[in-house]
């Protein structure tokens, strides 16, 4: 791996190593889990939750009925209980690995056009997922949206941002002052500050505005940096974004300014999230390989792979979906 930019946050020497088991179609969500000591992620287009601890020979697959955009850990009165995970567009409550599904709430959008994609838990608990614009062909319009599930007590799920076509980088300073979310196809991450409940307010500034496509661009071709794709921050405020089709990952301070650009052995870096791993920091990459051109699949066979290697940065603690009692023990 080579760092594009000067910078102590990644070793300029440090190689990318692979997560065992079969390439991914759509790599996304990843998370560590700090009391299973395991890495989680899922498979949107494969349909599928996946988890690895480290030392295993293979990672554990687990079918879902649909597509999983996004999955977060969880936990009911301090006790971890399972995960929420966000399908096509419903949430559901996991008890158990590879066990029933318990459905709790409907997202208010149509099936046929949308579904769930990048989301994550705030530091108070509350599940935000964003959506996708999916029409089975045209073009993309900017009618996905941001919503956030609030299990805390009972079911509360509200719109809370809209106007993009595919919502992504979903991202909170480590005070929880600003929110950080990305339009893919508009290149565009944006930043909100949030109010004393953590919800965004007001207009929000450009936080980075990528370019586009070059004219006659095709998959693989020079000139094309990439679109801003998933994202995490550290504990030192600093936002790391994927750039799906760029096969690299960027660093920004607070400020906006670029702190560092590392190439990553794939095309399309789907998401990057923090864990520390026996006592190293790790930053985990997702991928994806579905819909690639074969060529590109020969040059770059780690491509839906998820990828890992060693940061200088301290990791924030992934936060939880905190879950009403009552969710935990209906039957």
């Amino acid at each position: 791996m080579t760092a594009n930019v000067s910078s102590p946050l990644l070793d300029p020497g440090a190689a990318w190593a692979a997560l065992p088991g079969p390439a991914l179609q759509l790599g996304e969500s990843p998370f560590w889990h700090p009391l299973e000591q395991r890495w989680y992620c899922v498979d949107i287009a494969g349909r599928a939750l996946v988890r690895w601890r480290p030392g295993e020979a293979d990672a554990e697959r687990w079918a879902m009925p649909s597509e999983p955009g996004c999955i977060a850990p969880a936990r009911s009165n301090g006790v971890a209980v399972g995960l929420v995970v966000a399908l096509r567009d419903r949430i559901c409550y996991a008890p158990q690995w590879g066990g029933a599904l318990r459905e709790l709430a409907t997202l208010p959008f149509d099936a046929a056009t949308q579904r769930a994609n990048d989301g994550k838990c705030d530091a108070a608990g509350r599940f935000w997922v964003g959506t996708v614009h999916e029409p089975a062909s045209g073009p993309r319009e900017s009618v996905a949206g941001l919503y956030c599930v609030d299990l805390r007590a009972g079911v509360w799920v509200r719109r809370v941002l809209e106007g993009v076509a595919t919502a992504n980088g979903l991202a909170w300073s480590p005070d929880g002052q600003y929110l950080y979310w990305a339009d893919t196809p508009a290149h565009v991450i944006r930043r909100w500050r949030c109010d004393a409940h953590g919800d965004p307010v007001g207009i929000p500034s450009v936080f980075q505005q990528f370019d586009f496509k070059p004219d006659g661009w095709q998959p693989g071709m020079a000139g094309y940096a990439g679109r801003p794709d998933g994202a995490v921050v550290d504990a030192h405020g600093n936002y790391w974004c994927a750039m799906y089709e760029g096969a690299r990952i960027l660093c920004f301070a607070p400020s906006g300014q670029q702190l560092g650009q590392w190439d990553v052995p794939v095309q399309c870096p789907t998401m990057v999230c923090l864990g520390v791993v026996e006592g190293v920091t790790q930053l985990l990459v997702t991928s994806a390989s579905r819909g690639r051109p074969a060529d590109e699949l020969v040059r770059m066979p780690l491509s839906g792979r998820v990828l890992y290697t060693a940061a200088q940065v301290r990791a924030l603690p992934v936060h939880w979906c905190e879950l009403d009692a009552r969710h935990v023990t209906a039957s």
